[in-house]
């Protein structure tokens, strides 16, 4: 798969091929997060999206911030989430955010950068993968949307 947005996620989806396609992506140089495509191949997973989620749900677990789980270098990444949110406007759509819900919480797990750079270009929503660990708590999440 060569291209990597929304319409190919969704496409994904449609075809029950989520997890390739996530797979695809993390190993990417879009992505570059191998690390977790393996992580995620190693065990069976349930996926919903791509869902366009409230950014202010999503907990951030990278970037420059002291508390970051992965701490990444504060110049390194404001270039990088300034050169996304400068191609947010011209146009770019980027590809979905990839969360784990965990304990009632969606824990971004790739796409900190895009995360920012949609902050910074003052969006509201962005659109997500999520994959859960328990079909029924997938199936609880996803009724919830649709009820609210």
């Amino acid at each position: 798969m060569s291209t990597f947005d929304l319409a190919s996620a969704r496409a994904a989806a449609e075809d029950d091929r989520t997890s390739l396609w996530v797979g695809e992506f993390l190993a990417s140089a879009g992505s570059d997060n191998a690390v977790l495509a393996a992580e995620l191949a190693r065990t069976r997973h349930w996926w919903a999206g791509p869902l366009r989620i409230r950014l202010d749900q999503l907990v951030k677990l990278a970037g420059p911030e002291p508390d970051a789980l992965v701490r990444v270098g504060a110049d390194a990444w404001a270039r990088d989430v300034d050169h996304m949110r400068e191609s947010l406007e011209d146009g770019w759509e980027p590809p979905p955010l990839i969360a784990e819900f965990r304990s009632g919480r969606l824990l971004l797990q790739d796409g900190n950068h895009r995360y920012d750079a949609l902050l910074r270009a003052e969006e509201r929503y962005a659109w997500v993968l999520i994959y859960f660990d328990d079909p029924r708590e997938r199936e609880q999440f996803v009724n919830g949307l649709e009820d609210g």
